[in-house]
């Protein structure tokens, strides 16, 4: 990405950041989201400063940029990624450009259609359709992201450790992965979600504790490929202890496959607490969630079927976007394709 166009996209998140600083005392949301949108801001502007410096010096080009170089001729990947961006611009300024409080019941209006005031109706309660859509944007992406992260570093862990040291140590975490991974996940959900009750944290725990295996068959291939070349070996000569050797010289090695997996998780993970929330077992109301706005949207169709519509397109175009992106990335990474 050139320089001039992350300078440009700087400006544009500092303009948004004084734009919305006289909201941010409001709640906690709007807080919140200003304080996300101030860190996407600063990371843009060093991301800025990097490039620029780069090419002053004249510096040969990088494998990150020789990646994106390849990522960005892929026009589908780079649709998906544009999407992407402006989802969670969407779910990251939800509090300063929804048109109603998502919570605002209003009995003179159950289950509308379209109006000058709610552009895609109300819900069951009198609820702006389009606000909660949006709140519920913003709930689904970031249990997904923390899901996924926590995933992502339990399956990176048990995949370099079972990679590395092989033999019984090998055996062992696969086997005990592989006895997790045969219990079918709504039968999990269901009984961790009875026993620890409903939350967003036990949400996050439930959703990030399925499909380490995964990751960690993918990790543990990549490690016993590598474990096998000579810098490995030249490490171990040198004394250096078996955590540094997988942490310093192995770890950067899989970043590219841990990369893919993640933005290919994120859409696996939203449809997975979508369906949870359809079923009555993921985000518990009254806070908005696209798969319970889905469960609510089909007793109404008659009256309103924008209640179900729009939650289904952001959940189709969500997941969607994602997948397209990471697809870009897998083929971005590979070597081969290069």
């Amino acid at each position: 990405m050139k320089a001039r166009t992350l300078w440009t996209w700087a400006a544009v998140n500092i303009i948004a950041l004084f734009v919305t600083l006289p909201s941010v005392r409001d709640s906690l949301d709007h807080s919140v989201s200003w304080g996300i949108l101030a860190a996407v801001a600063l990371t843009v502007v060093l991301t800025a400063v990097r490039v620029a410096r780069s090419g002053e010096a004249g510096e040969i080009k990088s494998v990150r940029y020789l990646i994106w170089q390849k990522l960005r001729k892929n026009r589908i990947a780079m649709l998906g990624m544009g999407v992407v961006i402006a989802l969670l611009y969407a779910a990251m300024l939800s509090p300063f450009v929804t048109p109603q409080d998502p919570y605002a019941i209003n009995w003179a209006a159950i289950a509308t259609g379209p109006s000058d005031l709610n552009v895609f109706g109300t819900d069951d309660l009198g609820r702006d359709v389009l606000s909660r859509a949006i709140f519920g944007l913003r709930i689904v992406i970031g249990v997904s992201v923390l899901a996924v992260i926590v995933n992502m570093v339990l399956g990176t862990v048990f995949g370099l450790v079972a990679g590395y040291y092989g033999g019984v140590v090998d055996a062992l975490i696969m086997r005990v992965l592989e006895m997790w991974n045969s219990i079918p996940f709504i039968l999990l959900a269901i009984a961790l979600m009875a026993a620890l009750g409903a939350g967003l944290f036990n949400l996050v725990l439930v959703v990030s504790l399925s499909g380490i295996m995964q990751l960690a068959r993918l990790i543990r291939g990549q490690v016993l490929v590598i474990r096998k070349s000579q810098f490995v070996d030249a490490a171990k000569v040198m004394g250096v202890p078996g955590p540094m050797i997988l942490l310093r010289h192995i770890l950067p090695h899989t970043i590219g496959p841990i990369v893919v997996m993640s933005t290919l998780k994120i859409g696996e993970t939203i449809l997975t607490i979508s369906g949870l929330s359809f079923l009555g077992l993921g985000i518990q109301p009254p806070m908005p969630s696209l798969g319970g706005m889905l469960a609510v949207g089909q007793q109404f169709l008659y009256q309103n079927v924008l209640m179900s519509v729009v939650p289904g397109v952001l959940i189709l175009l969500t997941v969607l976007s994602f997948n397209l992106l990471g697809d870009g990335l897998r083929d971005a990474f590979d070597s081969r394709l290069r």
